[in-house]
Parts: C-alpha cells; sequence; structure tokens
C-alpha cells in the first residue's frame, strides 16, 4: 500500500515526500554528529531499504568473490545512486579508479561532496536521463552513449539498474557495457528473474508482485512503467547476453519471489556476465 501511494506521486515529489518524513531523524542525527560522514542522511537515500553500509560491505564481497573484482581495477558504477557501492570500495580499490554516473542530481552532488573530496580516484557524473519512476525529463535512455571509450574497464556494476529499466533500454545498455568492457571483464547486475520456480513461488506472495504481463516481462505498475521490472530468464540468457557478446557465468538466485532464505544469496537475483574474447 506504501509503495503504491508513493508511486502516485509526480517524480519531482517522491524525493521531497522521502526528504520531508525522515527530517527530524536526519537533524537529530546532524545536530549530534551520530551519522558517519560516508553515510547520507536518510531523507537522501532512493536506492532502497536495508542498512546503507553494510549493504555496500555484502555487495563488495559478492564484487570479489563472483565478479574476481580486484585492488588495481577500473570499475563502473552504472546508477551509483549516493554512493552505497562507492562507499566500501574506496577501502579496496587502493590501486585503482571508479567512475559512476546516475541520473538523480541530488545524489551525484552528495557523492562529489563526500566521497571524491576524500578519494580522487572516485569520479561522479550526473547523466539527465528521462525514468518515470525519478524524473520526467531528460535524454532517452535508448540514444544515451556511456561518455567512456572503448575497453576502458576492467568491472561494471548495475544494482537495482535493470529492475527499473524497460528491454531496449536493458538490451541498448548491454551494447555499451560491452563496449567500454574490456575482454575477459565481468559485469555484475541485479535483476527480477521470472522461471519456473519464481512464477510458482509469486502465485503467494500478495506484498511483491509483477500482475501486468507483456510476454517476456513483466511490471509491478503499468503506469509508472519503470518501479519494477521483471524478465523472463530466456530473454536475460538470451538477447541480454548471448545476443550481445556475453557468457552468463553467474546466477544467485534471491528472495524477492517468496524463495526461501537458505537458498537464496541475497534479496534481488544476482547475474555475472563476462565478455567473451576475440
Amino acid at each position: 500500500m506504501i509503495r503504491k501511494l508513493y508511486y502516485l506521486l509526480p517524480p519531482s515529489l517522491r524525493l521531497v515526500a522521502r526528504r520531508l518524513y525522515y527530517f527530524p531523524l536526519d537533524m537529530w542525527e546532524s545536530l549530534t554528529g551520530k551519522r558517519n560522514p560516508l553515510v547520507p542522511p536518510r531523507g537522501l537515500i532512493f536506492t532502497g531499504p536495508g542498512d546503507f553500509l553494510s549493504t555496500g560491505e555484502r555487495f563488495l564481497r559478492y564484487f570479489v568473490r563472483y565478479g574476481n573484482l580486484q585492488p588495481h581495477h577500473r570499475v563502473l558504477d552504472i546508477g551509483s545512486g549516493i554512493g552505497r557501492m562507492a562507499v566500501p570500495l574506496t577501502g579496496y580499490l587502493t590501486r585503482g579508479s571508479y567512475e559512476g554516473f546516475d541520473i538523480v542530481p541530488q545524489g551525484i552532488r552528495w557523492c562529489q561532496q563526500n566521497i571524491s573530496r576524500r578519494f580522487p580516484n572516485f569520479r561522479f557524473t550526473h547523466i539527465h536521463l528521462q525514468n518515470d519512476l525519478y524524473t520526467s525529463q531528460g535524454q532517452s535512455s535508448l540514444s544515451f552513449i556511456f561518455p567512456y571509450e572503448k575497453d576502458d574497464f576492467d568491472f561494471v556494476l548495475l544494482t537495482s539498474v535493470f529492475t527499473h529499466m524497460l528491454p531496449e533500454e536493458v538490451i541498448h545498455y548491454m551494447k555499451e557495457i560491452h563496449r567500454v568492457l574490456k575482454e575477459g571483464g565481468r559485469c555484475l547486475a541485479t535483476f527480477f528473474i521470472l522461471n519456473e520456480e519464481s512464477t510458482q513461488l509469486l502465485k503467494n506472495n500478495r506484498h511483491f508482485c509483477f500482475p501486468y504481463d507483456h510476454g517476456y516481462y513483466r511490471l509491478m505498475d503499468n503506469k509508472v512503467k519503470h518501479a519494477n521490472v521483471a524478465y523472463e530468464e530466456n530473454f536475460m540468457r538470451k538477447n541480454l547476453a548471448e545476443d550481445n557478446g556475453f557468457s552468463v557465468v553467474h546466477v544467485l538466485y534471491g528472495r524477492w519471489c517468496g524463495r526461501p532464505e537458505e537458498k537464496s544469496v541475497d534479496f534481488q537475483d544476482i547475474v555475472v556476465f563476462e565478455k567473451k574474447k576475440g
């Protein structure tokens, strides 16, 4: 119900509503100095629930274990948000570098002021793109060319990005990821993956469901199409990976659909792609 009410607000007011809701707590933490300087105020966080620092640390372990991330690597964070993945990487990329871009200017400004000033090898860029969850204005994602050179990065990450993009947009992004990623480089992305198991589990999940079926993908809300998007696993493996020069090296299923916690790695599904050589 709260999610539905949130989606009823125009994009320009969604972040304002969150800021107002958390204002008393954020003000108290600011006055008492209790907040870590690398943790943004709760009212500014728009990248999902959970503890900010522990979520980032958990994903850093995934990057290293499944993505083969190394301290000297050059990393691209697509949809860098307000630095949830960047903060733990500041202590890991001791000889590497980081580039992040996002469509929400408040998040980019906070990262520039609080992360880049401390870690000059971390850069954040605002990209003015249209997405009906966050903004009603901007360039179409379908025509956006990443502002980086060919074979520029060793590792690319997208956490809760493809879950807010439509199929044509995701395909375009996968082509751009292939262009900027080095041969043998890996890309870790999170999804809501539809297969026989998750589809069956969703029938009993009233709190997190995708009722609008569009064939190889489903939407949580037909009016806010970018709110949450789930993809058929076969579409992910063929149209996103194989057709764009990637192999799928890991698929780690999550608990979003009602899968038991002991059979899940995280909330969303995690897929690791590797750019094929040759």
